[in-house]
């Protein structure tokens, strides 16, 4: 229902509509109502709203498998350890001197050192992180955003943002559960692609009524269900670009101080805008740093580039929320498709790795200020108990409030147990 696919021309079969066609009706939509509309208000979160204990998760997803063996589970004085070294944290666990202003907030977050899964394919691993399952022709999962949407929603009645929101990079697909949890991707900044033009409210009413009857007539001929998604569609997409709530994306209203606290860049206002959207009730956001696929010279990449840029929004968000009384209703996952090959490349780069590495999470009542599971000496193999995505889905579930005996059913009819039936990592709960 909120995907905006305007660059995109392959087709949603499962769904019967292009997604070119959908695109046109958005920006159509947009194009009735746009400027017309009085949206100059600000955004105002009210006390008794964030006492709801409206639970939400921010997925930040490092694109192309980041090297945890360098930022969070290091091997100092190893052949495999690379030259960065550890320091102290709020926590009980040593992360990279890289990762300064983080270190202050890992009290907050636990540091999963034990993951050992199976897809080391940027494709394949990138599907099964998402969702749970490994890719199958015969099915289609639902990713993380699309399941939590689908739990949470009915918490959040008066919701007029789209409830999944990927911010700077496309997520996966919301699976059997339908167009109704696709994700909306927009910029870090907040825009989304032709909604900007405006029309008089005279031409929108017409158009709109006009518009309906059509969709009306199309669904009296009994076409199946797109055809009743196709009009929610529009419904919904005239509720978002009516309401207040839209206010939340506009991170150019905040203050200068905050958008230099969390880093001028992609990311880093990435992140402000999922701050902004949690606090406005949408319950999943995924915001994208991609460029870890370091297959050569990972050390400088890291250094100069992708370890400030995380370490600054990171921790930015992670204070944040806890400042404003967020963070205990809100799950933030750190995590990329896999990790990288202990040992080090000729390139003085490392390859994919999946047979041991780390994820990050923290919020929604999840126990921080630890390291759960290990590595042995080389970072090699993982030497306790290992956990793979469905353990880390069914965590997450849990710490939502998302009971893990829910079952969907595919299209085909097939039972579906929540996260792929994975097991609890009992360490993030006190």
């Amino acid at each position: 229902m909120w995907t905006n696919w305007a660059n995109q021309r392959q087709f949603v079969t499962p769904h019967g509509m292009s997604r070119r066609h959908f695109a046109t009706h958005l920006a159509g939509a947009a194009t009735m109502l746009g400027a017309s509309l009085s949206l100059g208000h600000s955004l105002r979160v009210h006390a008794d709203t964030l006492k709801q204990n409206r639970k939400s998760c921010i997925l930040l997803w490092m694109g192309g498998g980041p090297s945890s063996i360098d930022i969070w589970d290091l091997k100092p004085g190893t052949d495999n350890g690379g030259p960065f070294r550890t320091i102290a944290t709020s926590g009980d666990a040593q992360i990279s001197e890289h990762m300064p202003l983080m270190a202050k907030q890992m009290h907050h977050m636990s540091i999963v050192r034990s993951m050992s899964t199976r897809e080391a394919d940027h494709n394949r691993g990138r599907y099964y992180m998402h969702t749970g399952y490994v890719p199958d022709a015969s099915i289609d999962y639902p990713s993380y955003g699309a399941v939590i949407s689908h739990q949470l929603l009915s918490q959040r009645p008066d919701l007029q943002i789209p409830p999944f929101i990927a911010v700077g990079g496309a997520s996966e697909g919301p699976g059997f559960l339908g167009m109704a949890y696709s994700p909306f991707n927009v910029t870090s900044n907040g825009r989304v692609r032709n909604l900007e033009a405006s029309i008089g409210n005279e031409r929108l009413m017409q158009r709109k009524i006009a518009l309906s009857m059509i969709e009306d007539s199309f669904i009296g001929q009994r076409r199946g269900n797109s055809a009743i998604e196709h009009k929610k569609i529009l419904e919904k997409t005239y509720d978002f670009l009516g309401s207040q709530q839209r206010e939340a994306f506009k991170v150019e209203s905040e203050p200068e101080e905050m958008k230099e606290m969390y880093g001028k860049n992609g990311f880093g206002q990435g992140c402000l805008l999922a701050r902004r959207l949690v606090e406005a009730g949408a319950p999943f956001v995924e915001v994208d740093l991609g460029g870890w696929d370091n297959h050569d010279g990972i050390f400088q990449t890291l250094q100069r580039d992708r370890l400030p840029t995380l370490d600054k929004a990171m921790a930015a968000l992670t204070e944040d929320l806890n400042q404003r009384g967020l963070l205990e209703d809100t799950v933030i996952v750190w995590m990329g498709e896999f990790g990288r090959t202990p040992r080090i490349n000729a390139g003085a780069g490392r390859d994919h790795f999946a047979r041991a590495w780390s994820v990050v999470v923290g919020g929604g009542g999840i126990k921080g200020g630890q390291a759960v599971g290990s590595t042995s000496e080389d970072g090699m193999e993982v030497v306790t108990e290992p956990y793979s995505s469905e353990d880390l889905m069914a965590s997450v579930c849990k710490a939502l409030g998302i009971s893990l005996e829910t079952t969907f059913t595919s299209r085909s009819g097939r039972p579906m147990k929540i996260a792929n039936s994975g097991k609890l990592i009992k360490e993030l709960f006190s």
